[in-house]
């Protein structure tokens, strides 16, 4: 069982898209996958249309201690998702105080063994509920744009990794670097691509995701990319992420 936590500082580089779209397309190749949304902004909760069971039972109840994660999970297709809500926008101050709070949803999640794998979208930012996603997780995806800015946010990204892994998580690794809404005609795009390799050698994918419409209509219709549009690029390119993150993990 491998927990990935999926996450960047930096919003909208499609962190919601690629736990949503790899977690369907492992589970149509028969992985049993949970996706923990951790995002106050509930972008995960709200592409798959996951309606929580009952208005108290959501993430921000599971890491205060007042739901239980199989309580917590509903299921969406061959899924089973554990939906967020504005409530926890507040659980980071809420928690600051509390002893042991970067280990919270690490115990909160309890006994995963019916799960081959769990996703966990973390918030556009290195707070709180990101440091427990990084205590509680076996390793983390990186999805970024292949755009010179997104190399700055990524070696901040790493450093915070680096001190968890020392102080809080040793068995942390980094699971992949995974280029989003490339365009192979554009010279930037391929250009930020080739100093990603020179600079992380295999920790970038070699499947990248391309920019493709269909990846952004799939949210409006409560869908992944695969039950939306099984032909087009997107479900041709999240297949090729599927296979290889399989490959590389041994799963």
């Amino acid at each position: 069982m491998r927990i990935i936590a999926v996450l960047n500082q930096k919003g909208g580089v499609g962190k919601t898209t690629l736990v949503v779209n790899l977690g369907a397309g492992l589970a149509r190749r028969g992985q049993k996958a949970a996706l923990v949304d951790l995002d106050p902004q509930a972008h995960l909760t709200t592409s798959l249309k996951a309606t929580p069971n009952g208005p108290e039972l959501t993430t921000y109840e599971l890491l205060k201690g007042q739901a239980t994660f199989q309580q917590v999970l509903v299921p969406v297709g061959e899924l089973m998702v554990a939906p967020s809500s504005l409530r926890l926008s507040g659980a980071e101050l809420e928690l600051a105080s509390q002893p042991g709070r970067e280990y919270l949803l690490k115990e909160a999640l309890g006994d995963l063994s019916r799960f081959d794998l769990v996703f966990l979208d973390c918030p556009p930012n290195l707070g709180l509920l990101t440091v427990n996603a990084l205590t509680a997780c076996h390793e983390i995806l990186i999805p970024m744009q292949t755009e010179y800015l997104a190399l700055h946010s990524l070696s901040k990204l790493l450093d915070t990794v680096e001190l968890v892994k020392k102080r809080l998580n040793p068995g942390l690794t980094v699971g992949g670097i995974i280029g989003n809404r490339f365009a192979k005609r554009k010279r930037l795009n391929r250009e930020v691509v080739e100093m990603i390799e020179e600079r992380f050698g295999d920790q970038l994918f070699s499947t990248q995701i391309r920019d493709n419409i269909s990846l952004a209509e799939a949210p409006s219709f409560g869908k992944d990319i695969f039950a939306y549009k099984p032909r087009s690029i997107g479900a041709e390119d999240f297949d090729s992420l599927c296979r290889e993150f399989l490959e590389r993990g041994g799963s």
